[in-house]
């Protein structure tokens, strides 16, 4: 059998290579897998140490339980758990194929339960709020009206969005071309709102923005340069505090509001999966629990017997 000292990074990227060129995940996704392979890598060795052995080859099945364990007893949440132990069972898989061990640690160790938490979305005021929070006299304040519209209108996400290269947007037919997960192409319409203010941007910010500089990047930063999801996440929050809105966003908040106010306006469900690119539809299915939540708090608040 092969010996590898997989505790090396480089061994660590080989698999990361090979679910690369399987599978085509996104660079997001493959960090995750590396966090997740990294830490465990660390803290094995610590342990290992007293016997003179290190490496994820040398973990065995109550090395994985043990450190399951130490993270639930530190507060980490079950869904972050049940990522971490796929992210393991995937390596060790592959170490398996691959001929780099004969024995699979996770094997048989069954990931927590999971509850199904349902994605946060503003109200459709509350929408309007943030939209209107930037100062649109500013090349920023203008940039950042045109991403929050076209983030709105079309459901991306974030990454989609700071990913957007000048190409990919038809403004004479309203449409944005992305690649989503796995590489996968669609189109999704803008809508009039968002294509007028990104038109807006292009002709009275973008050239500002770029100070004779030359950018295939759709949005750019102060500096001319293109944007970063955690950049864009600070925009997001800040504008929110302006708008007086203060509940608990996240990254992907105006694509869990786009598609429950499409539901809520009577949209089809297969509609609302073509647009969020969502390979399958019970991933989409989880709005409808949303819509159905809001039809019911809407029956209580106007209802005379409610």
């Amino acid at each position: 059998m092969r010996v590898i000292r997989v505790t090396d990074p480089t061994e660590i990227d080989r698999f990361l290579d090979a679910l690369w060129m399987e599978r085509g995940l996104s660079q997001n996704t493959l960090a995750a897998y590396r966090q997740d392979l990294t830490g465990f890598a660390s803290w094995l060795k610590k342990r290992l140490d007293k016997k003179n052995s290190s490496g994820l080859l040398a973990a065995q099945r109550e090395d994985l339980l043990a450190y399951l364990a130490n993270r639930v007893e530190t507060g980490s949440k079950p869904r972050s758990t049940a990522r971490l132990l796929s992210s393991l069972r995937r390596f060790y898989q592959h170490a398996l194929r691959e001929g780099w061990t004969q024995v699979d640690p996770s094997d048989r160790i069954d990931a927590p339960r999971l509850g199904r938490s349902l994605p946060k979305a503003l109200t459709e005021d509350e929408i309007e709020s943030l939209i209107n929070a930037p100062d649109d006299s500013t090349s920023l304040g203008l940039r950042d009206r045109a991403m929050l519209e076209l983030l709105y209108a079309t459901g991306l996400r974030v990454s989609e969005l700071i990913e957007l290269r000048m190409l990919q947007v038809n403004l004479r037919q309203n449409v944005v071309r992305t690649l989503g997960k796995g590489n996968k192409e669609r189109l999704v319409p803008m809508g009039e709102t968002a294509a007028h203010w990104l038109e807006n941007y292009l002709q009275n910010a973008r050239s500002d923005l770029l100070k004779g500089r030359e950018s295939e990047h759709l949005f750019l930063t102060q500096r001319g340069a293109s944007m970063s999801r955690q950049a864009f996440w600070y925009v997001i929050k800040r504008h929110a505090r302006h708008a007086g809105i203060h509940k608990n966003l996240s990254p992907h908040t105006l694509r869990h509001s786009f598609a429950t106010h499409l539901l809520n306006h009577g949209a089809d469900l297969r509609v609302v999966q073509m647009l969020l690119g969502h390979s399958d539809l019970s991933t989409t299915q989880i709005y409808t629990h949303v819509a159905r939540e809001r039809l019911k708090s809407l029956h209580a608040q106007h209802h005379p017997r409610g």
